[in-house]
């Protein structure tokens, strides 16, 4: 699938996929900036003090528990909601101004289907609201539904429905393209192809923010990847440096009887947890591990390999629920 080609409303308007992000009299902005920003419902504080900026330009993943506060980000950074205390800025601009301008394009769960309405006659008056769409024929091929045009929209599967939501954040030609659990209903193949639409998206330039439960999506499509916990960033940085940053490497082998306080003491293990009937040990002296492990006998299908960025998360974020609401 290629990239978007500028629609010919687009072009009269002066936009250009490749051109330069929005700017103000200083220059160019954040495509993102929250200073400590508060969000509490009743004694709940679902964000906490969140201090967030990204630049322009690249797709970035939101991971968190549930009730971490993803939900509650992404409402602030859409305008859905105000902050308690604190300031959430979009290039510049308050939420709901850069909504009004086009600037920012959704794609949230949990919309439902419009009835009696065709796929094209959705995107089309998705278009006709946008102040610079691109061809409503582009903005469905890039969301994989060009030959649905015909078809009703509360006639489709959820996958297909999922994809002409994509459709419909899309073809307004949003610089920041917000989008909340979006592979959730999506199979394997669409996945790819989901993904496969979003690089080519955030290629031209634009900033693409998602949040995800699909922990290795995440890794393999984001350039940069920010935890939440508790309503707060608790790490920062490429998939690479998080792994990186809380350490180790992961020593497998077939799982046994043995209980797994017992490999807890071996030398080097940071952690161990069990997964599909094999035994993971996190480590950070992998060959000091191993050696134990042989010298100890009875190990069977022993394997080593860097951490993964599903073993980093857990990590960061405490195991017990958070109090808040997920959606919150």
């Amino acid at each position: 699938m290629t990239g978007i080609r500028v629609g010919e409303r687009a072009r009269r308007a002066g936009v250009s996929g490749t051109g330069p992000p929005p700017t103000e009299a200083a220059g160019t902005v954040a495509a993102v900036r929250c200073g400590g920003v508060v969000r509490r419902f009743g004694k709940v504080t679902a964000v906490d003090g969140l201090d967030l900026e990204l630049v322009p330009g690249g797709p970035v993943a939101l991971l968190g528990r549930n009730g971490a506060g993803k939900s509650t980000t992404l409402s602030l950074l859409l305008g859905l909601d105000r902050p308690d205390s604190g300031e959430v800025r979009v290039f510049g601009r308050a939420p709901g101004r850069a909504v009004r301008e086009g600037l920012v394009g959704a794609m949230l769960q949990n919309t439902g289907a419009v009835s009696r309405v065709t796929v094209r006659e959705v995107v089309s008056v998705a278009a006709t609201a946008a102040p610079r769409p691109i061809a409503v024929g582009e903005a469905m091929e890039l969301a994989g539904i060009a030959e649905l045009g015909p078809r009703r929209v509360d006639r489709l599967s959820g996958g297909q429905q999922q994809r002409v939501r994509f459709a419909l954040a899309v073809v307004g030609d949003p610089w920041l393209l917000v989008l909340d659990e979006p592979t959730a209903t999506l199979d394997a193949a669409a996945r790819r192809a989901f993904w496969a639409s979003l690089r080519a998206f955030a290629d031209r330039g634009r900033t693409v923010l998602f949040s995800t439960h699909y922990i290795e999506e995440a890794d393999e499509n984001a350039e940069r990847i920010v935890v939440i916990d508790r309503g707060q960033v608790v790490a920062d940085g490429s998939g690479a440096h998080i792994k990186r940053s809380v350490g180790g490497r992961l020593v497998s082998l077939d799982l046994t009887d043995t209980a797994p306080h017992h490999w807890a003491r071996f030398p080097g293990v940071l952690s161990v947890s069990t997964r599909g009937g094999r035994l993971l040990l996190r480590s950070e002296d992998s060959d000091a591990t191993v050696r134990a492990l042989a010298a100890a006998g009875a190990v069977h299908g022993l394997e080593v390999a860097p951490a993964r960025l599903e073993e980093a998360f857990l990590d960061l974020t405490e195991a017990e629920s958070a109090p808040a609401e997920e959606g919150r």
